[in-house]
């Protein structure tokens, strides 16, 4: 029995979606993907990293929560949980547009929601396309997954430092605090 064939959603296409106040989209290999929004404690992680990144950068970048940016020409639009992205190339961002290509930094936090596939999915993605370091955030574990471009990783546990590529560090203890 033969099938029909899947026509993929173009980003032309997913820009002409509807806003949502209850959840978003995003366009994986030109499927359109529902997305809900971050709970309280993935959010208040969120937050504090990005408050840790504005701190240690200065005026290296911004960082920012919840950042859309499209990985490819094509058929991708992304969230990133958390980006950093460098002076100049924020300052490239049109302003009723994204990022084009991945953030130098993309961290993601991860949810009962998340599955190891999608993950892995997304750090390729980001990889290949710009992201100098990939990072997941596990709450549960308390650690950090450190993915570079070049093919290294390692895992930062409490008690140790994350190394930043603009320059200094960031404390694992940091991200897991309570304020």
């Amino acid at each position: 029995m033969a099938t029909a064939p899947v026509s993929l959603m173009t980003f032309a296409e997913f820009e002409r979606l509807p806003e949502s106040q209850s959840f978003r989209y995003e366009l994986h290999h030109g499927e359109l993907v529902k997305v809900a929004p971050p709970k309280q404690r993935h959010h208040s992680i969120q937050l504090r990293i990005v408050r840790l990144l504005w701190v240690a950068s200065g005026d290296a970048g911004e960082a920012s929560t919840e950042f859309g940016f499209r990985p490819l020409p094509e058929h991708e639009y992304r969230v990133a949980d958390v980006a950093f992205v460098s002076r100049e190339r924020w300052r490239g961002i049109p302003p009723d547009g994204w990022l084009q290509g991945a953030p130098e930094l993309v961290i993601e936090v991860l949810s009962a929601s998340n599955t190891a596939s999608e993950i892995l999915d997304k750090e390729q993605l980001c990889l290949e396309n710009g992201c100098l370091e990939f990072w997941v955030v596990d709450p549960i574990r308390s650690q950090v997954k450190v993915s570079t471009s070049d093919g290294h990783m390692h895992i930062y546990k409490q008690g140790e430092q994350i190394p930043l590529f603009f320059g200094g560090t960031l404390a694992v203890d940091a991200i897991f605090t309570e304020y």
